[in-house]
């Protein structure tokens, strides 16, 4: 079937020049040569065997057939501009800024995130720098994967995702001879590795399992064998015997599939804290933000052990 009707570039010349009233300024609009808009508008007249427009040493002017011309084409074309930027527009929101602490981006998301891909092709994370504490930082297309207790200021809507269950973990060779850990009462006469931000959460593993060292007046002490402030350090410092690491369970799964730690004890406790997915309220039903929230409690519930 032959293509009656001109090319999209010559009717944007058309509408153009008979808008603007002018071929020089409709080229400065199209970004291209008056020459272009002069040839594009000449090539529709010779297919409609008619003139479109007066041309005069000011500019040019329609013609009665030009105006029936422009009436019935400006339309459409205005109605193909608009689905063009109705869908542009739809992509961009599907994009969403996203900020994640960065020891659960590395041993939690990171891995995870082609099934993302696979299931939602249609979003793009934007990843930013992370900043503990940086609500502000949540504009109206950000979002942020961030530990808590889950008290988030106000506008804010913040869902849990993972990392409350707490487990100890130790070299392989802890649990075999004479000297292996077999119940919690054992780890007291280990060697413990706090986490310097978090240091009550070894107390926290004691007290809700029962165990209390003698001290006398029945208080629990603990005296850390070394401190860390990042995860990564603190299991680095547990494969290298230094002693006894506490660490949310979601985060070892590398360290415990490769064979260089193993859970300690089975008994794994509720920690007050864990990773939650926020972002601002007025973006709850955002399509970047529902598939990206599904998906990570899915995600989450499938890493409780």
């Amino acid at each position: 079937m032959r293509i009656a009707s001109p090319s999209l570039p010559e009717l944007h010349a058309f509408v153009a020049a008979a808008r603007l009233g002018s071929f020089h300024k409709a080229a400065d609009t199209l970004c291209v040569t008056p020459g272009a808009v002069s040839r594009a508008v000449a090539r529709i007249e010779n297919d409609l065997g008619c003139a479109l427009f007066s041309r005069h040493a000011r500019g040019c002017s329609l013609t009665a057939s030009g105006q029936k011309y422009l009436a019935e084409v400006a339309p459409a074309l205005d109605a193909l501009e608009s689905a063009a930027m109705h869908t542009k527009e739809a992509l961009v929101s599907l994009e969403l800024k996203l900020s994640v602490t960065p020891t659960l981006a590395s041993h939690w998301l990171i891995r995870r995130l082609p099934d993302f891909q696979q299931r939602h092709p249609q979003v793009r994370l934007l990843f930013s720098p992370y900043r503990a504490g940086n609500f502000p930082q949540l504009a109206s297309q950000g979002a942020t994967l961030c530990g808590g207790d889950g008290q988030w200021p106000t506008g804010l809507e913040a869902v849990y995702v993972v990392g409350r269950q707490i487990v100890p973990v130790c070299r392989p060779e802890a649990l075999r001879g004479p000297q292996a850990i077999q119940q919690p009462q054992d780890l007291l006469h280990r060697p413990l590795l706090f986490h310097a931000l978090h240091p009550h959460t070894w107390h926290h593993w004691f007290e809700t399992l029962g165990c209390w060292p003698a001290t006398g007046d029945g208080g629990l002490r603990l005296t850390p064998a070394a401190s860390f402030d990042q995860v990564s350090q603190l299991l680095e410092a547990a494969v290298s015997g230094m002693g006894v690491a506490l660490v949310q369970r979601c985060l070892v799964d590398d360290y415990l599939a490769s064979g260089k730690l193993v859970v300690a004890l089975p008994q794994m406790i509720e920690n007050e804290r864990g990773y939650y997915f926020c972002y601002p309220e007025v973006l709850r039903r955002a399509p970047a933000i529902v598939a990206l929230r599904e998906w990570l409690i899915t995600q989450g519930a499938a890493s409780t052990v």
